[in-house]
């Protein structure tokens, strides 16, 4: 195998499992696997992860195509450096368990709103509503598109879904996308089968610590190493 393809699979791979563990879309999957079947969870919360992942590292391969490529390299190592003093500063700030209860906050408020409703319902009125529910609805399960929007949205615009740009714009596409992938499964799977009991376990100081010297070991790195024209 490729030498490029082994490095960025390696990067990314260790970047992912820091930056996922204890972010608020493991949080988000681990109250899910509670509530809903876990089967349909881990489909939806990985495969949202998934397609993260694979648009991410096009539109970092892409990034050197459409801007010369040592203003990229630069780029991403600034992005580096600031994720990892992010991670470090957030690793020191105060409430270890805030994203796990703003999170369950968020998913609790999101099923009041279906609360309420008349449990009976006769065979007509079951077959209009399944009518007039949204087309993916009448294709997918409802918890599999649920857990997959609540993902997919959360990620976006995270510190990992850049980071990710940032990487497969300076490394090879294909190891970036394949260790992203490994990286999302384990975490999501972990989250997923571990429950709340294994969220509320994680130290989220000690993951952002360790994610944060991660980033700013890849940017020195990035630094110093030279720019292929």
């Amino acid at each position: 195998m490729d030498l490029s393809v082994v490095q960025g699979f390696t990067k990314s791979l260790a970047m992912t499992v820091l930056s996922e563990i204890g972010d608020k879309t493991f949080f988000a999957a681990a109250i899910l696997a509670m509530r809903y079947p876990r089967r349909l969870v881990l489909t939806g919360c990985l495969g949202a992860l998934i397609v993260m992942t694979i648009l991410s590292a096009v539109v970092g391969w892409a990034a050197p195509n459409l801007i010369p490529r040592k203003w990229t390299h630069h780029v991403t190592t600034v992005l580096f450096l600031v994720f990892g003093l992010w991670s470090i500063w957030d690793a020191f700030k105060e409430g270890e368990a805030e994203d796990l209860a703003e999170v369950e906050k968020e998913l609790n408020a999101g099923m009041k709103g279906h609360g309420g409703e008349s449990k009976e319902h006769n065979k007509d009125a079951d077959d209009l509503k399944k009518q007039r529910r949204p087309f993916l609805t009448q294709f997918f399960s409802p918890i599999l598109l649920k857990a997959f929007s609540i993902t997919f949205f959360g990620e976006w615009g995270d510190k990992s879904q850049l980071a990710t740009i940032g990487l497969a714009a300076d490394e090879n596409p294909l190891g970036v996308v394949l260790g992203g992938i490994l990286g999302q499964a384990l975490c999501t799977t972990a989250a997923v089968l571990g429950g709340k009991s294994l969220a509320t376990q994680i130290s989220e100081k000690i993951v952002a610590l360790s994610g944060g010297v991660l980033f700013i070991i890849f940017g020195i790195q990035s630094f110093l190493s030279t720019v292929e024209s």
